[in-house]
């Protein structure tokens, strides 16, 4: 065999396997790609898809843990938790919280979970703070009203039903008729009453999240 044909068989060979090396490296790395998965949410963070159960951010409490007795803060008001409603209307459901602040005003708490705006947009809890406005025997009209100086327009209105813990001032279990207003500028005016019983009012301001404290009552 001559050098030119020893060569080239050599050259030949060299090429096969290169080739072979190659393809061996590129099924490797199909097979173990080098970017990492998608690492879940950490610490503090909401979890679940969008529109998924809510879960409370890092060291914020949850205002739907808050019990008869507990002792809650927030911006203007340091108040005992003397009774809760769990009211429930059209397939909504939320709690209001009775206050004592040590003063003779109405003033309490509502938690509701809120589904979510659209696509992408997460559940998120409403959180607003009560306080009862004198209504001079006035009636929630089906159209606007002027309460204070201050245009308000109708938002909705029904009979929901409650069950009543601890002490509320109201029965056991019952139906509640309220009405419920926004002004232009976001304020929130509702009217309500126990069936049978007069109207009342009264103004909300929404509670951003982290403001609110629970002090829990000795168990």
């Amino acid at each position: 065999m001559t050098p030119v044909v020893v060569l080239g068989l050599s050259v030949a060979t060299l090429i096969l396997l290169i080739v072979a090396y190659i393809a061996t490296t590129r099924r490797e790395r199909k097979a173990s790609p080098s970017a990492s998965p998608p690492q879940g949410p950490s610490s503090g963070e909401e979890s679940g898809p969008p529109g998924g159960p809510i879960q409370p951010m890092g060291d914020i409490p949850d205002p739907r843990t808050i019990r008869v007795g507990d002792t809650i803060e927030c911006p203007g008001v340091r108040a005992r938790v003397r009774g809760v409603l769990h009211v429930s209307w059209r397939g909504k459901q939320w709690t209001e919280y009775i206050l004592d602040d040590g003063t003779h005003r109405d003033v309490w708490l509502s938690v509701e979970e809120l589904a979510s705006a659209g696509e992408g947009q997460p559940a998120h809890l409403e959180v607003l703070l009560w306080t009862a406005v004198p209504t001079q025997g006035m009636v929630p009209a089906k159209s606007m009203l002027i309460m204070e100086g201050v245009e308000f327009h109708p938002t909705e209105r029904g009979t929901a039903a409650f069950r009543s813990e601890g002490d509320t001032g109201r029965p056991e279990r019952g139906l509640m008729d309220f009405a419920d207003y926004r002004a232009e500028d976001g304020r929130l005016l509702s009217f309500g009453r126990v069936q049978g019983g007069a109207w009342t009012a009264a103004y909300a301001s929404p509670l951003p999240p982290g403001s609110l404290s629970i002090e829990r009552a000795p168990s």
